[in-house]
């Protein structure tokens, strides 16, 4: 069951903070890949947390942030995250939706290469004075071969 922002917290300036904070967060997460940031894309998960998507599941931020950078290593990508659904669930935990696109190119093997469009399903939790992604499942809804490099 959700509960409803006005029922976990009564202070709407902090509830505004929140949703903010997670955004940068996301943000980060997005920047960091990208750019190959291995360190600042280990940040962004909990100790615990659990990443789903295509079939794979990882479990701690360790493995997540381990799998991610020896997957991605020499491959351009950019990732964008749209449209934010952001719900505080209690005053340290939250869960989110976003609307994605990412572009994948392997330069090694260009016929695995994609333009890939779906959903980011999340949950957040503050630990340690930031907030952190718990939970991350991708669902990719349409993936389109890239044929024109």
């Amino acid at each position: 069951m959700l509960v409803e922002t006005s029922q976990v917290m009564s202070d709407p300036l902090q509830q505004l903070l929140d949703i903010e904070a997670i955004k940068q967060l996301k943000a980060r997460y997005f920047r960091c890949m990208d750019t190959k940031d291995w360190v600042g894309f280990r940040d962004v998960f909990t100790a615990d947390a659990v990443l789903e998507a295509e079939g794979r599941r990882r479990e701690g931020g360790d493995d997540i942030a381990g799998f991610i950078s020896k997957l991605l290593a020499d491959v351009v990508t950019v990732h964008h995250g749209h449209m934010p659904e952001i719900t505080l669930t209690g005053p340290d935990t939250a869960t989110g939706v976003w609307a994605m696109f990412d572009y994948v190119e392997f330069p090694e093997h260009p016929s695995a290469s994609f333009r890939g469009y779906g959903h980011y399903n999340e949950e957040y939790v503050r630990e340690d004075g930031g907030w952190r992604i718990r939970r991350l499942v991708l669902t990719r809804l349409r993936v389109d071969p890239l044929t024109d490099g």
